[in-house]
Formats: C-alpha cells, sequence, structure tokens
C-alpha cells in the first residue's frame, strides 16, 4: 500500500509568561522509535503568533486506522526541536502523525538562566489503540453522593477552569501533577484515545464519553473525597490516557471546542454518567462503549446520541453544564455575526484587543458595540491564529476560545 499524508504546525511558546515566540527555529526529523520513514525539515521558523505554516509529513496509509485488524502501526512518528535565543533548546520526540489529518504541537520553552545550555526531551507514548495498556477497572457509572456536609461541593454540574492530573496511578505520591486547562485536558485525551480521521459523529461520541466520564469525577470529587491533592489521573486503569506535551489534532479540537460543556447522563440522576469505554480488540466490555464499535457505527451513518445509546442505552440523553469556571461571561446563545451590536459585542472587541497585546497579527479594533468589517477581519484573524473555522463569526466555539485566550493574557499582564 502506498503511504499518505498528514499535516503538522508548530507554535512555540515562553513557559513563564505564556508568551508566543516568535523567530524560533523549528526542526522535524523522523523519530528512530519506527514507523513510516520521513522527511527531515529544517529551517522553520515562527511568526508574530508564534507559529509555523502548516508542513506535511508522510503517514501510513489510511487503510491502517481505519481497520482493527490491520496489524501495523497507523501513524508516522517524528521528533520536533524548537530552538531560541534566550531559552533551552527542547525536543517532542515521537509526534503523532495520522493520514489525512492536521495537527498542532505547541513547545514551551524555558529561559535560560545559566551560560552552559540545556536540553530537555519529552518522549510521546504509543497511541492506547496501538500500544500496551491496563484495561479500565470497572466501576458503578453512577456514584452514591455524600450528604451534604461531605465532599461534593457543587450544587449542579460547573466545568472546571482547570484540571489537576496525576502522572500515575493514585497511590504514586511521587507521580507529578500538572494543571491543564479543562478542554486542552479532553483535547489531549481523546487524541490519544481515538484516531482523528474517524468519522466526525464517531468522534463527537467519544468526545461525549470523555467529558461525561471527566466531568463525574470533578462533580463528586473523587479523588479529593479520598484525600488526594489532583482531579484526575492518567492511568487507563482508573481514568484516561494523558500524555503531558502531546500534539493535538484538529478534527478533535474543533469536536471539543463546540460541546465541551456537554455531558451524558440518565432520567433523575444528579450527575455525569462516568462513562467507561474499551478499545472493543484487545479488551472487551459488554455494557461499555467500544472505540472500534464506535467507528463501525459512525461508518454505517449513525449519529453520535445513536453510538452512544447502543451502547450505554436508549435513556440516557445529554444535558449542558450551567457555568464554565474562569472566563468573565458566559456564552449568550446567539451568534455574534455582522450587523450584531450590543454588549455582548463590545466584550469580544475589548478581549480581542487585549489579546492583540500578545498577538500582534491580530489587528485592534474599535470598540464601540457594533460588529462590523472590522471586527469580522478581526475575529477571522484571531481564528485562523488558533486553529479555528475561519468563518468571522463569533459563536460557542469562538466565544469560549476567546475568553480563554483573553484570561490567559490578562494574567501574563500582571505577571509582568
Amino acid at each position: 500500500m502506498a503511504g499518505d499524508w498528514g499535516l503538522l504546525q508548530i507554535k512555540a511558546q515562553d513557559s513563564n509568561v505564556g508568551h508566543p515566540l516568535s523567530g524560533a527555529s523549528v526542526r522535524i526529523t523522523p523519530h528512530n522509535g519506527g514507523g513510516e520513514p520521513g522527511i527531515t525539515i529544517d529551517g522553520l521558523i515562527t511568526d508574530s503568533s508564534g507559529q509555523t505554516e502548516p508542513v506535511d509529513l508522510t503517514a501510513p496509509p489510511v487503510e491502517y486506522s481505519m481497520d482493527e485488524y490491520i496489524d501495523r502501526q497507523p501513524y508516522s512518528e517524528y521528533d520536533v526541536t524548537v530552538i531560541a535565543d534566550g531559552f533551552e533548546e527542547k525536543t517532542i520526540e515521537a509526534v503523532q502523525i495520522l493520514p489525512e489529518t492536521q495537527s498542532f504541537q505547541t513547545v514551551t520553552l524555558e529561559r535560560r538562566i545559566i551560560a552552559t545550555p540545556a536540553v530537555e526531551s519529552i518522549l510521546i507514548p504509543p497511541h492506547t489503540l496501538w500500544g500496551t495498556f491496563p484495561p479500565k477497572i470497572p466501576e458503578p457509572e453512577v456514584k452514591p453522593l455524600p450528604p451534604a456536609l461531605g465532599y461534593v461541593v457543587l450544587p449542579e454540574v460547573v466545568v472546571p477552569e482547570f484540571m489537576i492530573v496525576h502522572d500515575g496511578v493514585p497511590s504514586n505520591a511521587a507521580a507529578q501533577n500538572y494543571w491543564v486547562p479543562f478542554q486542552d485536558y479532553i483535547k489531549n485525551v481523546a487524541s490519544c484515545e481515538i484516531y482523528a480521521n474517524w468519522p466526525e459523529e464517531t468522534i463527537r461520541a467519544n468526545v461525549l464519553a470523555i467529558l461525561s466520564f471527566t466531568l463525574n469525577r470533578v462533580y463528586t470529587e473523587w479523588y479529593r473525597g479520598k484525600g488526594y491533592e489532583f482531579t484526575i489521573t492518567n492511568s487507563t486503569a482508573f481514568d484516561h490516557a494523558f500524555s503531558y506535551g502531546r500534539n493535538i489534532f484538529a478534527e478533535i479540537s474543533h469536536v471539543v471546542d463546540e460541546i465541551f460543556t456537554t455531558f451524558i447522563t440518565r432520567p433523575n440522576i444528579r450527575q455525569p454518567l462516568l462513562t467507561q469505554y474499551c478499545d472493543g480488540r484487545r479488551s472487551q466490555c459488554p455494557e461499555w462503549m467500544t472505540q472500534w464499535g464506535s467507528k463501525a457505527l459512525g461508518d454505517q451513518g449513525y449519529s453520535d446520541i445513536e453510538i452512544l445509546k447502543s451502547f450505554y442505552g436508549y435513556d440516557i440523553f445529554l444535558m449542558q453544564a450551567i457555568q464554565v469556571q474562569g472566563v468573565p461571561r458566559s456564552f449568550g446563545g446567539e451568534v455574534l455575526q455582522m450587523g450584531s451590536t450590543g454588549d455582548a459585542v463590545r466584550t469580544i472587541q475589548e478581549q480581542i484587543n487585549a489579546i492583540s497585546n500578545n498577538y500582534p497579527a491580530i489587528f485592534k479594533v474599535r470598540v464601540d458595540g457594533v460588529f462590523d468589517d472590522e471586527t469580522r477581519a478581526s475575529v477571522e484573524t484571531f481564528q485562523q491564529v488558533f486553529g479555528l473555522p475561519a468563518n468571522g463569526m463569533v459563536d460557542f466555539s469562538t466565544w469560549y476560545r476567546i475568553s480563554d485566550i483573553y484570561v490567559a493574557v490578562t494574567r501574563i499582564a500582571e505577571l509582568r
């Protein structure tokens, strides 16, 4: 079978302030650990937004990621090295490239504090559908809730600003904890656990299962109730796979941006379901969703909710979290576009202007509450910079991405 191609875009940023690094040098080389042979790309330079142009990289034939019975690695692996003046060199090893997809690799550099440069490297583990990982230890899908004075502190389901991810099994006290923005966590898990070139409805079904499981852990304060100082682990025996520093696939990122406040539940249940699943090939789970089974249903034209009901039962339904923590203002439900006016437009204009201080490619606009050509063009540039569909309109996804970046850059300003 002939090979295919996947796209990769690199973003470099300063770890101390989360500021994009322009003028950084990027080198992409085939990883020695296996996969399809590739080519070396040198001489890439990041722009004012800290990004390179997307580059084409060789990948295995698309059939490898579509057929569970083809026992060939379905993605190629590359090493990405970023060098910038005044910063330590950093390499992300084994970045995964799937055919017919685009992915984003963020590389966060530390400022150099001694004369002798250091070289840091992060090795991305295999994808869970390809590598060997422990199967999920079964748990009840609905947790008994403690009394009001117990550990449940949220009267309703709320999307947290951050997840604290424990890099190991719960009992490993030496494992590191990572603070990860909620949406970034969900995108990371989905990129670790499903293939981004699968049908969109299959991706949506799997993302909804990941969201519901995660929000159950948040809502029930599952680990904090046991005395741990984290929200969730990256052990597949207990929770989901999470790989610190890995690349995120655009197809998965777009779905998460659209539905990150949605979860699965049943009638008369206060909490999101702990929606467990398995791959359906190496491990079987008759009462849970299987990832390869969800792919087969997506191929047959099933919708996301039809896929989920096929596995979890026909009484499940979708709900929305009532609040997203960490954002100045929630999305009002109306898509902002040419001709829109009012306070919501003014909010977007103010936030876009604050973001442009760090991302000069996004030009400032008049703050007048009128969505005009100038505002549309600036929003479209924002969408291009941050990997959203560039339509110049502020929908649910764009509203919350603008809010997230606004909060990040205003925190940066406070640290200076």
